[in-house]
């Protein structure tokens, strides 16, 4: 798929199967008997009224398009090339499919839009080109106001999460490493622009829903700990060594495995209550990100072609309800950041994005 990302396996499912790999021997926990949720419907009659759409891969005037949010069901920040080749634009493409073109790079440069957010009518985003450093630009939800609010970043650190950088209390916040390993630096701007703010947290750190910090985004422990920026409060998870939860302050996607891989997949509360089982071992992590909106946890399952063909089933399983969504058959790609959840079907030329507001379900 030229211009777009294929299904990546997140990192908490690679980590899990390099642990399996190295020869280490995980056991079931507590509760391991039950059987994976027996509920399964498909997303027609699941939520009938949730807003969705079908959006061409390409813009207008050619490109293939990359969504990195979506506002709505059809409103959406991306990339494209521009048509003659010599850039990467970063467009917002209206409901009508027009975009408007609010920034560009030369490709020579070799550009890169990494991460977006959005709050009310703030957009954020970071861009890069070659060695410079990281920027953090800005504009609003209509296209105006377009602005760069620092190159003072520091090492920002990205892992793919919609909580990458965070707009709250008129900021915008982002994760770096410090010239210390143990230690992370918190970075801010207000949102007007201004001075950047540094503050160090003691520990490995990523951003997750505001104001909480989680550890371990990057490496093979799985998260522990989890703290408060706006208080002293910390939370340690209660999880064994023979798994590895990836938790944010409201819900932990917990990966079971045995010497023969994944065995199933578990939720719970970071203080270990409300335990249950979501999936089996044919399951994976769709995304990084755990219970999006503190709901819904996004799965992948691969089927027999899906090596050879590069998709993969794509579910939603609703925390609430206890039921999984059967949301398409033969998604390559898939994505959740600002309540929307949105995948690829096709190949370059008839490439189209499918979206579901979860908001609206």
């Amino acid at each position: 798929m030229s211009g777009g990302r294929r299904w990546r396996v997140p990192t908490g499912v690679a980590l899990a199967v390099s642990l399996v790999a190295a020869g280490l021997l995980l056991a079931y926990p507590p509760g391991s008997d039950e059987p994976a949720p027996a509920s399964r419907t498909s997303l027609a009659q699941a939520w009938p009224g949730a807003a969705r759409a079908e959006i061409p891969g390409n813009l207008p005037d050619g490109p293939v398009y990359q969504p990195l949010i979506f506002l709505d069901a059809r409103t959406s920040a991306g990339t494209a090339p521009s048509p003659d080749g010599t850039g990467l634009r970063l467009v917002l493409r209206g409901a009508d499919g027009t975009p408007r073109e609010l920034r560009r790079r030369p490709l020579e440069s070799h550009p890169e839009f990494a991460t977006m957010a959005v709050s009310g009518t703030d957009l954020v985003w970071t861009e890069s080109a070659g060695d410079g450093p990281t920027e953090v630009w800005a504009a609003t939800t209509s296209g105006t106001e377009v602005r760069r609010l620092t190159r003072d970043t520091g090492n920002a650190v990205f892992f793919g999460s919609q909580w990458d950088v965070v707009i709250a209390d008129g900021r915008a916040w982002w994760a770096a490493a410090a010239d210390d390993p143990e230690v992370t630096e918190i970075r801010s701007v207000p949102l007007a622009g201004g001075a950047v703010t540094v503050r160090r947290e003691p520990g490995t750190w990523a951003l997750t829903t505001w104001p909480w910090l989680t550890d371990g985004s990057g490496d093979q422990t799985g998260t522990t700990r989890l703290r408060s920026l706006a208080s002293p409060e910390e939370v340690r998870v209660a999880s064994s060594g023979t798994e590895l939860a990836t938790c944010g302050p409201a819900w932990c996607r917990v990966l079971v495995l045995t010497s023969e891989g994944l065995a199933r997949i578990d939720a719970m509360r970071p203080d270990g209550t409300g335990r249950r089982r979501i999936a089996d071992g044919t399951a994976g992590a769709a995304v990084p990100d755990v219970a999006v909106l503190d709901r819904f946890e996004i799965l992948s399952e691969a089927d027999p072609n899906s090596a050879l063909t590069g998709t993969e089933g794509l579910l939603v399983h609703d925390l609430r309800d206890g039921r999984t969504v059967d949301v398409s058959a033969a998604a390559e790609a898939a994505y959740a950041r600002n309540g929307v959840l949105w995948w690829s079907t096709g190949d370059q030329d008839s490439l189209v994005w499918h979206t579901l507001d979860l908001r609206t379900v």
